[in-house]
């Protein structure tokens, strides 16, 4: 069963459409995905730092 999702057209608060709904279900899909691979890049990034045994900071002079 789909949430009921309501949206405001200047003083009318109505129920999304179909067409909306399908849209929020995109748009949070995408959200979720683009949150995942940042998570991701975060623990790939940790790991790197840890096996070559030195922090952020000093990575970040090293590239500078």
């Amino acid at each position: 069963m789909k949430e009921k999702l309501f949206t405001q057209d200047g003083e009318i608060k109505r129920e999304f459409t179909n067409a909306e709904y399908a849209q929020h279900e995109l748009d949070k899909a995408e959200a979720q995905a683009k949150a995942d691979e940042l998570a991701t890049k975060a623990v790939e990034k940790a790991a790197l730092l840890d096996r070559l045994g030195i922090t952020a900071d000093e990575a970040a002079l090293l590239l500078s």
